[in-house]
């Protein structure tokens, strides 16, 4: 659990408990979540980011 100001964008706080997430195969998130920086560590990890892309986004991640 992260206690973080509000603020705080949910995709920064996120990789803030990267390193938490070792034993995971997927990771659940919203949108506030998506980011390609983000998306490229979980995969990175061997962790499948299951989350749909946020309003805006020009390339939608495979």
């Amino acid at each position: 659990m992260l206690l973080s100001e509000g603020q705080m964008s949910d995709h920064e706080g996120a990789a803030l408990m990267r390193d938490a997430l070792s034993s995971a195969r997927i990771l659940i998130g919203d949108k506030g979540h998506d980011s390609d920086r983000f998306r490229r560590a979980l995969t990175a990890r061997g962790i499948e980011p299951c989350m749909p892309s946020r309003r805006g986004r020009t390339a939608h991640p495979a």
